[in-house]
C-alpha cells in the first residue's frame, strides 16, 4: 500500500491546529511518531497538542523530556480539544486501542487522519494513510518530514530513532530492511544518539522490572515438542513485586530465545479482569494477526495483540487451542 504523500501534504498545509494521539498501553514506536511528528509541524509553524488516554510508561518518559505528552482526564479535558482543525491518530487504526480518546475521535469536527503501518483497521471516519509493509510508525514520521521539506533536529531525531529502533527489535526482525538502516542513520545524523537511547530503554530496570519478569519466564511452558512457549503475568505477580503492567514490554521476545520455538504467547491479566495477549512468530506458517483476529485483535504477521474477556482456566484453553490449530 503505498501512502498518497501529496494528499497529506495538503491536509497539513491548509490547517494550523492539530491534536496528535494514539494507542493505549504506548510504547516507543507510538509515543516516538507522536513527539517527531508534533516537532515536524511545528517546524512549519503549526499549533500542536499530542493527548492519550493513558500515561507514558515511567520508563519511557526519557523520550519526552519536555512532558508533551497530556493524558486526557488528568492534564487535558474533552472540551478543551474542541479548538482542533485535524486528528491525526498515529500506529493504530482501531477503536478498541484508543481507550477513552475513542469518544474524542468519534465526536470531533475536526478533519481525522491515520497514520499507521499496521494491517487491521476499523471504520474510525478518517483519512487512511497506511504502510503496512513499514517497519514502524516513526518511519513514517520520517517520510512525512521529507515530504513537507523538514529538516529533521535532534529533538525530532531521538525519538523517532526510538520508535523505529524498538519495532525492529533493536534492528533485528524480520521487518528490518536496508531501508531501516539508512533511516536510522539518517536520524543519527540529525543528532540521535543510539547508545543513549539504548541505555534509557535497556539498562535503567527498576528492580520490581526485573522480579516480574522472573516470575513471568520461570512460568513459561512449552507445547507442541517445544515449538509453541507461553506464559502469563497475574495479578498476583504485579502485587508482589509492585511492578507495573508497562513491565511485560518485550518480555515475550524472551520466550522466543528458547531453542526450536516457533510461536510464543502471554497473557497479561488485567487490573479490571481479562486477559491481554500478545503473540509472536518467527515461522511464515503462523499469521500472529489472523491469530489475533480471532480475538478481535490485530497487528503485524509476525507480532500482534488482542484481549480475551474471561478468567483464567477458559482463557488460556480457549487462546492455546486456536494457536495450536494454526501450527499444525
Amino acid at each position: 500500500m503505498s501512502i498518497r504523500w501529496p494528499r497529506f501534504t495538503e491536509l497539513v498545509r491548509s490547517h494550523d491546529r492539530f491534536l496528535i494521539t494514539s494507542h493505549i498501553r504506548p510504547d516507543c514506536d507510538a509515543l516516538g511518531s507522536e513527539l517527531g511528528l508534533a516537532g515536524v509541524l511545528e517546524a512549519l509553524g503549526k499549533k500542536v497538542l499530542i493527548v492519550n488516554a493513558q500515561t507514558t510508561p515511567p520508563n519511557l518518559q526519557f523520550i519526552d523530556p519536555e512532558r508533551r505528552l497530556k493524558t486526557l482526564g488528568h492534564d487535558v479535558q474533552p472540551h478543551e480539544l474542541d479548538v482542533c482543525e485535524v486528528l491525526m491518530v498515529l500506529d493504530t487504526s482501531a477503536w478498541a486501542q484508543l481507550g477513552t480518546m475513542a469518544e474524542v475521535v468519534r465526536a470531533t469536527r475536526a478533519h481525522k487522519l491515520v497514520l499507521d503501518h499496521h494491517l487491521g483497521e476499523d471504520d474510525l471516519g478518517a483519512e487512511l494513510f497506511k504502510n503496512p509493509r513499514a517497519e514502524a510508525t516513526g518511519r513514517l514520521v520520517v517520510e512525512a518530514a521529507h515530504h513537507l521539506g523538514v529538516r529533521l533536529t535532534p529533538e525530532m531525531a531521538k525519538p523517532l530513532f526510538a520508535a523505529i529502533a524498538t519495532d525492529t527489535g533493536w534492528f533485528r526482525f524480520g521487518s528490518t530492511t536496508g531501508d531501516t538502516f539508512r533511516y536510522g542513520g539518517e536520524l543519527v545524523d540529525a543528532g540521535a544518539v543510539p547508545s543513549e537511547i539504548f541505555a534509557e530503554l535497556y539498562e535503567q530496570d527498576a528492580l520490581p522490572r526485573l522480579q516480574l519478569r522472573g516470575r513471568i519466564l520461570a512460568r513459561t511452558q512449552t507445547d507442541l515438542d517445544g515449538r509453541l512457549a507461553y506464559t502469563s503475568a497475574l495479578k498476583e505477580d504485579f502485587d508482589a513485586t509492585g511492578a507495573l503492567p508497562s513491565d511485560t514490554e518485550d518480555v515475550i521476545n524472551m520466550t522466543l530465545a528458547v531453542a526450536n520455538t516457533e510461536v510464543a504467547v502471554i497473557f497479561v491479566e488485567q487490573p479490571t479482569g481479562g486477559f491481554k495477549l500478545s503473540f509472536r512468530s518467527r515461522t511464515a506458517k503462523v499469521d500472529c494477526n489472523q491469530l489475533a483476529k480471532v480475538f478481535d485483535g490485530g497487528g503485524h504477521k509476525a507480532a500482534a495483540g488482542a484481549f480475551i474477556s474471561a478468567p483464567w482456566p477458559i482463557a488460556a484453553a480457549k487462546v492455546l487451542d486456536v494457536v495450536r490449530a494454526a501450527m499444525r
